[in-house]
């Protein structure tokens, strides 16, 4: 942006804001047959749970119908989402995996 002052322009600065990046849930949902250890494993290779959190996550999951893992950006979201869910269905367990905006 500029202004004209005596022949002269001056350059004035713009701010803009940057927000940052929308932050994205990566959920597991239960179901009837996947077994709760399987589900503790996936926890703890995917989103470095300890076994306590796995744990706690898993009986949220049982109990509640769905629980966190945790929260990124869309595109480590949507690539935790897949590896799960190929993960699953290479063991031949029904358990899905989900994300929406936080």
């Amino acid at each position: 942006m500029a202004t004209r002052k005596q022949d002269e322009f001056l350059l004035e600065a713009e701010r803009s804001k940057v927000k940052p990046p929308p932050m994205y849930k990566v959920m597991l949902l239960n179901d009837d047959f996947t077994p709760m250890d399987f589900v503790i494993v996936v926890l703890q290779k995917f989103f470095s749970k300890d076994r306590e959190q796995a744990t706690r996550i898993m009986l949220k999951v049982h109990k509640e119908g769905m629980g966190v893992c945790g929260t990124y950006p869309k595109d480590l979201a949507a690539t935790k989402v897949e590896q799960v869910v190929a993960f699953a269905r290479q063991h031949q367990h029904p358990l899905a995996c989900v994300m929406e905006e936080n």
